[in-house]
């Protein structure tokens, strides 16, 4: 059993953690909604894409509780990491580490509120590999934590036991705590920094998915065309079924989806399309989505 010296001394390094974070530590205000950023470079602070409001003005509240403007520099939903730019170059940054800790490690999400640091402690649920989420995004180690995040808190950092920042703390399906790992946060940055957006596969069709008759098998129906896209420069027309994505059998729209991530911009792909009771390979070389 610990003794109360023991308890007392993690609590008083569990503290002595969050206060060492709160000042790279900044509340985000976006139309009504309040979550947790980062100094992550000079002038630059990484939030949530998934907690940042779609539009109005953005604000940040800056540790110790000096509230100034900030403006969108890019966002990419893919991996839930969106940049904004303030006009303040003398903030401390967050100290990002790129190790990934074990499942069971101590861990702290340390967020903010108006400017105060808050704090929920944990443990790492799940260490795994790279993985892409829903939208294609690849997300570098796959970081699963163990504990309750407010929803103010969702942007903020992920901490271990040894006060290493090791990503960013947000919500997960069904407000499961993920984490976005640092690799992942200054590749995606640096882009946004430079592009202000990442770069997406477009096929340039509307999708709707079908099963297809006498089985169980999936597909997709092709409901409506760019004309100007690769799709229709491939030649496929609209009622067009894909029962296959480069000779796997579609998974279903979102596997199709996940698999128009940045890397796929340029490259050729293969469909296996059924039109009018035949089968036919139509090939495409994948477009840039274009802005909206």
């Amino acid at each position: 059993m610990p003794t109360h010296s023991s308890l007392a001394e993690l609590s008083s390094s569990l503290a002595s953690l969050v206060t060492g974070a709160g000042p790279s530590i900044v509340s985000v205000r976006s139309h009504r909604s309040l979550s947790t950023g980062f100094v992550w470079r000079p002038g630059l602070v990484v939030t949530a894409d998934e907690a940042l409001a779609e539009e109005g003005e953005v604000a940040v509240t800056l540790h110790g509780g000096e509230t100034i403007p900030a403006k969108i520099a890019g966002r990419d939903p893919s991996t839930d990491v969106a940049l904004l730019r303030i006009d303040r170059i003398d903030l401390p940054q967050a100290a990002l580490n790129d190790g990934t800790p074990e499942g069971g490690a101590l861990v702290v999400a340390v967020g903010a509120d108006d400017g105060a640091p808050t704090a929920a402690l944990g443990v790492v649920g799940r260490s795994a590999g790279a993985w892409r989420s829903i939208r294609g995004g690849k997300i570098d180690a796959r970081i699963d934590l163990d504990l309750c995040l407010r929803r103010s808190a969702e942007g903020g950092l992920a901490v271990d036991a040894a006060g290493r920042a090791f990503g960013m703390a947000v919500f997960g399906p069904r407000r499961t705590t993920l984490v976005i790992p640092t690799a992942t946060i200054d590749r995606v940055a640096s882009t946004l920094e430079r592009h202000g957006r990442i770069p997406r596969g477009y096929l340039g069709l509307g999708l709707q998915p079908v099963t297809l008759s006498g089985s169980q098998e999936t597909g997709a129906m092709v409901a409506s065309i760019d004309p100007k896209g690769p799709g229709a420069a491939a030649g496929l027309f609209q009622g067009d079924i894909i029962t296959a994505w480069n000779g796997a059998a579609l998974g279903g729209l979102r596997a199709l989806m996940r698999s128009l991530g940045p890397d796929s911009v340029g490259q050729e792909a293969t469909a296996t399309v059924r039109r009018g009771g035949e089968t036919r390979e139509v090939r495409l070389i994948l477009g840039e989505r274009p802005v909206n």
